[in-house]
């Protein structure tokens, strides 16, 4: 049986958030979270509470489920909407920004 939880819309950008992804794939669930809990980076956070997401949904479909047995399937990160922002430059001009978002998908298994 498997869970799965998705973050959608993150305000940080895909390949900050997969350094941290890429700490805690495969790892059981109580071990990656508290990998993340002593992480310093800003992905570290979403991603707990992602994967913290899919804990809660795998023990609600399967309430007699162990959960020290739990671990991270599977684990993404891919891009989601870009929004597009300008700042004002020298003599008139103006320079796009790209605020990238990400998109989290977690899948936990027993």
């Amino acid at each position: 049986m498997e869970a799965k939880a998705v973050s959608n819309f993150l305000m940080i950008s895909p390949r900050k958030l997969r350094l941290v992804a890429d700490e805690v794939r495969g790892y059981l669930v109580n071990d990656a979270l508290s990998i993340l809990r002593n992480m310093t980076k800003k992905g570290a956070r979403l991603l707990e509470k992602a994967i913290i997401s899919a804990k809660a949904n795998y023990l609600n479909l399967n309430p007699n489920a162990d959960e020290n047995k739990l671990y991270i399937k599977k684990l993404y990160v891919d891009q989601g909407p870009t929004l597009k922002r300008f700042r004002p430059r020298a003599r008139g001009r103006a320079f796009r920004r790209l605020k990238r978002t990400s998109k989290i998908v977690v899948v936990i298994s027993e």
